[in-house]
């Protein structure tokens, strides 16, 4: 089956011969601020629409740049959301380090999941898109998921984490609940009755998932065998 994703990259690869670089006038002089701004309007189009509804000539008009600037910079709309992933997984490293206590962490993650600037609503885009087929932004990722579900079982023969949840189950939970509030934004609002993105709301509910996290511990209160 072909996603919608291999069917764009098929598209653009076609007409990769007909492309030309922008012509110096074209190029801003300050490439790299250019290409950061290309990002910032790419993470707005595709969190409204998803990979395959966003437009290339929309993301140009967000950004304020000549279209093929998108193609010179990023050889178009597959790499431009690849260059999103890689700057997502390089974000994360910088903000999560391995040794962030988990609780805090997932705190963390429900405050991010509501930033539009670093599209939390992606993920949500992509599971629905989902066709089972893992391409190299996959695996880029998948790579990144086993660190962290290896680094779960480091907390738990520390005994900060209980030992009896499989390592790789804890951690799909606690993204699924981090990710609650932009992803069931209309569940938020009949549960609290308020916006998810409300920031009372996202420090609340924060807060009380960590609290869930935190009972979590291997010795915590109520624990037993």
């Amino acid at each position: 089956m072909t996603t919608d994703r291999q069917a764009e990259n098929g598209a653009t690869k076609g007409r990769r011969s007909a492309r030309r670089a922008p012509a110096p006038h074209e190029r801003q002089r300050d490439p790299e601020r250019t290409k950061a701004r290309i990002l910032d309007a790419a993470i707005e189009e595709f969190s409204a629409k998803g990979f395959a509804g966003a437009r290339v000539s929309e993301i140009a008009a967000r950004a304020g740049v000549n279209q093929q600037l998108i193609a010179y910079y990023f050889d178009g709309k597959e790499g431009l959301y690849r260059e999103l992933g890689r700057r997502w997984r390089r974000y994360e490293a910088q903000t999560v380090p391995d040794d962030m206590d988990f609780a805090e962490m997932i705190k963390h993650y429900v405050r991010v999941s509501v930033d539009p600037r670093l599209g939390g609503r992606l993920l949500a885009w992509e599971g629905l898109a989902d066709a089972g087929e893992d391409d190299e932004e996959a695996r880029e990722r998948n790579a990144r998921l086993r660190h962290e579900v290896e680094l779960i079982r480091e907390r738990q023969r520390a005994g900060e984490l209980d030992d009896r949840f499989d390592p790789a189950a804890l951690l799909l939970i606690g993204m699924s609940a981090a990710n609650a509030l932009v992803v069931y934004p209309q569940l938020a609002r009949g549960l609290f009755d308020a916006d998810g993105n409300s920031p009372e709301l996202v420090e609340h509910y924060a807060e009380q998932l960590a609290q869930v996290i935190g009972r979590l511990g291997g010795g915590s209160p109520g624990h037993s065998d």
